[in-house]
């Protein structure tokens, strides 16, 4: 019985492999090429941006993580909301409202609330400061940037502290016939969070960071 072994790839081919990119949004295999800043690199099937490397972008996106980690302070430790019926106030930061909810079946939604407004935004900033940091002053990657770029990008669909102030927004509007509703610091604060992270994504051209990443890695 004979065993047939699949040829090796030559170093043509490799560096052939080497030079082509998948479009994010249809997968279409691209010749990969040096983008200049301020320049844009569409998928000629689709049209979405590929790469888009902007002046400065990563200074402006470290910024606005430290920014977003500011926030996020103030809206987890400062008064959130304060509620007045019949006489009687009540207010609440968002740690008071997971601990009141911290108890019986909503144990889970709880936890997972946290997590997805609070935990998990919070390390995508850290884990972005962590890799853009020295490469936005010159200096090298640090040794763990590669994985810490990848669990931000993971996290990017699961940091959802837009869809939480939509959520608060509705409530609002339903308890406010019902009470008296005065918005606290941690409410604002929020709101500049969404801000922030809106316009650090549109900033971030990831195809820039993995090319800056690889380039500026350590021989």
């Amino acid at each position: 019985m004979s065993v047939h072994t699949p040829p090796k790839m030559s170093e043509d081919s490799a560096r052939d492999l080497d030079s082509l990119i998948a479009c994010p949004a249809c997968d279409a295999l691209l010749r990969d090429r040096d983008v200049a800043a301020g320049e844009t690199a569409t998928c000629p099937r689709c049209h979405s941006v590929i790469e888009a490397p902007r002046r400065l972008a990563m200074t402006r996106i470290l910024m606005l993580a430290m920014a977003g980690l500011i926030l996020m302070v103030a809206a987890v430790f400062f008064p959130f909301l304060e509620v007045s019926a019949a006489g009687l106030s009540q207010r609440s930061t968002l740690v008071d409202t997971v601990r009141a909810f911290s108890g019986g079946l909503t144990v889970p939604l709880t936890y997972a609330m946290a997590a997805l407004i609070v935990v998990l935004p919070t390390v995508r900033f850290l884990a972005l400061i962590y890799v853009l940091g020295p490469m936005a002053l010159g200096w090298y990657p640090r040794r763990f940037a590669v994985p810490a770029f990848r669990v931000a990008e993971a996290l990017r669909p699961w940091a959802m502290a837009e869809v939480f102030i939509v959520g608060v927004a509705v409530a609002l509007v339903k308890v406010a016939g019902l009470a008296h509703v005065a918005i606290g610091p941690a409410f604002w604060a929020f709101v500049g969070l969404v801000v922030v992270t809106v316009l650090k994504d549109n900033f971030m051209s990831r195809v820039t960071v993995w090319k800056t990443l690889e380039a500026r890695r350590p021989a």
